[in-house]
C-alpha cells in the first residue's frame, strides 16, 4: 500500500482531479490534511507526499504522472531489497 498525502489548500492549484484519480488505485491510500506544514511549497506549486517523499510538478496532470512514477520507483526499490534479502 502506498500513502499519498496532500494539503487541502493545494487544491487551489486544481489538484482535486489528481487526488480523485489516485484514490481509484487499489494500492494507493489518499489522505487529505488541513495542513502539512509546507506552506511555501503549497503556495508555489502542486505537490503531494508519496510514502513521505515530496513530489512536485508544474501542473496537476504532471503531478499525477510524477506520483505514479514515484510509486513505480518505490515498488522497484522494494523488489530489489526483497531480492537482496532473499539472497542472503
Amino acid at each position: 500500500m502506498h500513502i499519498v498525502e496532500y494539503c487541502v489548500s493545494n487544491l487551489a492549484h486544481g489538484t482535486d482531479e489528481t487526488f480523485r484519480k489516485l484514490a481509484e488505485h487499489p494500492d494507493v491510500e489518499v489522505m487529505e490534511y488541513g495542513c502539512l506544514d509546507r506552506c511555501s511549497d503549497c503556495y508555489l506549486f502542486p505537490y503531494a507526499l508519496v510514502n513521505g517523499e515530496m513530489v512536485t510538478a508544474e501542473t496537476p496532470e504532471s503531478l499525477y504522472a510524477n506520483i505514479l512514477e514515484t510509486i513505480r520507483r518505490h515498488e522497484a526499490d522494494r523488489a530489489a531489497l526483497d531480492k537482496l534479502l532473499d539472497d542472503l
